[in-house]
């Protein structure tokens, strides 16, 4: 099992699934939060929250950004897919560091290209 928290505890997400790669992406929003995204589908996840987050979207509006409404931490994003489904990409700096210390960091150019570098 792995679990993600925000700092006070009031954002966690639970999964099962184990990833071997996170994506570091430098778009405008993703460089600023600092994230290693691991990506999910809905029912892979289980998120509890104790209080009111915070949802941010911008640009075109397909990601929600949640972050808590306490420690300000952003946890993870939500997306509908172009297929339909649903996307939760966890943001793994809210994970333990030796759950994911073996994954093979990604690069996603989100700033320019939208490519994997």
């Amino acid at each position: 099992m792995i679990e993600a928290a925000c700092h006070c505890g009031n954002i966690t997400i639970t999964t099962e699934k184990i990833i071997d790669s996170v994506t570091s992406c430098n778009c405008s929003m993703c460089y600023r939060i600092g994230a290693l995204w691991a990506y999910y589908t809905s029912d892979q996840v289980v998120i509890k929250q104790n209080s009111n987050i915070s949802v941010y979207q911008w640009g075109n509006k397909i990601r929600e950004y949640h972050s808590c409404s306490i420690c300000g931490c952003t946890t993870h994003y939500t997306q509908k897919r172009d297929d339909g489904s649903n996307r939760v990409a966890m943001n793994t700096r809210m994970v333990k560091p030796e759950h994911f210390k073996a994954a093979n960091i990604k690069y996603f150019d989100g700033a320019n290209t939208f490519k994997y570098v």
